[in-house]
């Protein structure tokens, strides 16, 4: 268990601490030398048992909240410490609101100093903490005077902290490896040293982990856990980590130790936000703030989600946007506090680390972070797909955010009714039906156009994206398009897609006159035949007649005009190119010869010409210093 201290300055934390542990956390020289607590203090006390209590003690001057607020990640019991004979201050307040916006409600209230004060004093004391601590997360925590000169009351604060040990609450370990930074430093002989509170999961010597968000790679080579040395550490343990890979400055106080699967920094935050009820005026959007989330302090801007301005004691959902990018998942919690970092304003939890950047949607986004703030994640995910929102759940960014090991994530996934739709290596989650409804109205949209006209091949991605109405989101939409095409819903015609039984014909008058050119281009085949001795051959055939039928049938992907004399139906096309490709593939240089083209195939000077300025100027080829290659396979080009 990690014990904190929280209370004024001079109230006599660091003097509680060594009275408990006989630890002076004092390292400092300026602490030494002005005798108060700069920066974060560590003590540990061993028990009968093998167990080993830590200590974390903070500073109390309202300049040094920020280091306060570094140690304050992962402590399970705190000591609001208050003396009696000054009673509570300005900083026990302010401490006071911070365990509460972190949600530290477990832990005692100590009045130090009982030596100065009599009876009646202390019963003051316990009056004014009394009202303190009314309504808040504290209000039932007991309240025990002590001295850490004379040793009175530190028995009963033993029997406390040795109670509550045994009642503190489990820590995850089900979970990955994840530990805040709050020192960093170098030793002769051993290296680059680490130290934080694990957060969840455990560590090994030997594991490879992430400084985040660097990505600098670390292999742990050594590790203190609760200043024992040991091969292995656990969540809700001090740690210090001798790691190999990186050396004490490029790590800095607030970055996380994670495994590799929870690596992905964030700039912007979707958070639940409270205002402290003793703020003057409302939180007013676009306000700058420092954000305190671990031990990290990074400055910020508040974009509300939820009307003009934030109430004192009022709670909203916003939007952060931070100065650089930070490591942080669902459910951290921070404080917020003013630009110029002397006050607290509140704080809150982190509700998704990685939003999207849609703030004019602000109350569909609303429902979304209202379904996915809910503490249980498969009631999370079902309330997040029940909203149907038209881009999906990303699968990967929900799992990893609520820091979920492979069992849990087939567990959830199995409890919650869904349809996946799968884009590279992302995996997008849908309501049951919702995919099903986008597919039938891309479905019906196409059947209503064939049926308008039915001698177009189809409408290309763009046509349909701009036609189809209550579609998903563009991103979505394109990746269904080709899962329809990819299970036989749907077919490509060149850039065309159609209903996969769709055959484009022509009609009336462009269907007769294609009744009698067909049999001339089957005929020739790759060596087809010029289309004026088409026209010379039928005298009845009106060349401007020929040429609309021709140029609809190029739209339909049936005919390819190369140059102003052949037209050439796909599949011979398609036999043209790939016997080019393979004299391309057989030539020194990988390039194709006009001339090996001409002998080898058979065809014309004035068919050869033509044709490979074609192949460039459909993409097939492209010519450089060696001559011309081919860019693209001719098979996905021309499909018969």
């Amino acid at each position: 268990m990690i014990i904190g201290t929280a209370g004024h300055i001079d109230h006599g934390k660091t003097s509680l601490v060594k009275a408990l542990t006989g630890v002076d956390t004092d390292r400092l020289k300026e602490e030494k030398e002005r005798g108060i607590t700069v920066d974060l203090g560590f003590a540990y006390q061993a028990l009968s048992g093998g167990e080993v209590l830590g200590f974390v003690d903070v500073p109390g001057h309202e300049k040094l909240v920020r280091n306060m607020l570094a140690g304050a990640t992962g402590i399970d019991h705190v000591m609001l410490v208050v003396a009696a004979d000054d009673g509570p201050m300005p900083q026990t307040r302010e401490h006071l609101a911070i365990l509460r916006l972190l949600g530290l409600d477990d832990g005692a209230v100590v009045i130090t100093k009982c030596d100065l004060a009599d009876e009646a004093r202390l019963q003051q004391v316990r009056h004014e903490i009394a009202q303190l601590l009314a309504g808040g997360s504290l209000q039932h925590a007991p309240v025990l005077a002590v001295s850490s000169t004379t040793g009175e009351g530190l028995p009963a604060l033993r029997a406390h902290l040795d109670a509550a040990r045994s009642a503190s609450r489990a820590h995850r370990l089900d979970a990955h490896f994840r530990l805040t930074v709050d020192r960093s430093f170098s030793l002769s002989g051993i290296g680059t040293v680490l130290t934080g509170t694990a957060v969840s999961g455990r560590v090994q010597v030997g594991d490879r982990l992430l400084v985040s968000p660097s990505g600098h790679e670390v292999r742990v080579r050594g590790i203190h856990a609760q200043n024992r040395q040991s091969t292995e550490g656990l969540a809700g343990q001090r740690l210090a980590l001798n790691v190999a890979g990186v050396d004490k400055a490029q790590v800095r106080r607030g970055d996380t130790l994670v495994q590799d699967i929870l690596h992905a920094p964030t700039q912007r935050l979707d958070v639940q936000i409270e205002l402290l009820a003793s703020e003057g005026r409302p939180l007013a959007h676009w306000t700058p703030v420092h954000l305190h989330l671990g031990a990290e302090d990074v400055q910020a801007r508040v974009l509300l989600l939820e009307g003009a301005g934030l109430a004192p004691g009022e709670r909203a959902f916003a939007q952060l946007e931070l100065e650089r990018p930070i490591a942080a998942l669902w459910g951290d919690r921070f404080i917020l506090r003013d630009q110029s970092a002397l006050r607290t304003l509140g704080g809150g939890r982190v509700v998704d680390a990685h939003p999207p950047d849609n703030r004019r949607k602000r109350s569909q986004r609303v429902d979304m972070l209202r379904a996915l703030a809910q503490d249980d994640p498969t009631q999370a995910l079902a309330a997040a797909l029940a909203l149907k929102p038209s881009h999906g759940v990303d699968a990967l960014a929900f799992l990893r955010q609520r820091n979920l090991l492979p069992e849990a994530q087939q567990a959830l996934l199995a409890a919650v009714p869904h349809r996946s739709l799968a884009d590279g290596g992302q995996t997008l989650l849908f309501a049951p039906g919702q995919l099903e409804a986008h597919a039938q109205r891309i479905t019906e949209h196409l059947a209503a156009f064939h049926r308008k006209s039915p001698d177009s091949p189809g409408l290309t991605q763009e046509q349909l994206t701009r036609q189809v109405r209550d579609k998903p989101a563009t991103a979505v939409f394109t990746v269904l398009l080709q899962q329809l095409v990819r299970d036989g819903s749907l077919r490509r015609n060149g850039p065309q897609l159609a209903l996969a039984g769709h055959e484009p014909t022509l009609q009336g008058a462009e269907k007769q006159v294609w009744e009698r050119l067909k049999p001339w281009l089957d005929e020739g085949g790759i060596h087809p035949p010029k289309l004026s001795e088409m026209l010379e051959r039928d005298r009845n055939l009106r060349k401007d007649q020929v040429m609309r039928t021709l140029q609809r049938l190029q739209r339909m992907g049936k005919v390819h005009a190369v140059g102003a004399e052949y037209f050439i139906q796909t599949p011979h096309m398609l036999e043209l190119t790939l016997r080019c490709q393979a004299l391309a593939q057989a030539d020194a240089n990988q390039r194709l010869n006009v001339r090996d083209m001409r002998e080898s195939l058979g065809i014309s000077r004035h068919l050869s010409v033509p044709l490979v300025e074609f192949f460039d100027e459909v993409g097939l080829t492209a010519r450089d210093a060696l001559g011309r290659h081919f860019k693209r396979d001719p098979r996905k080009m021309f499909v018969t």
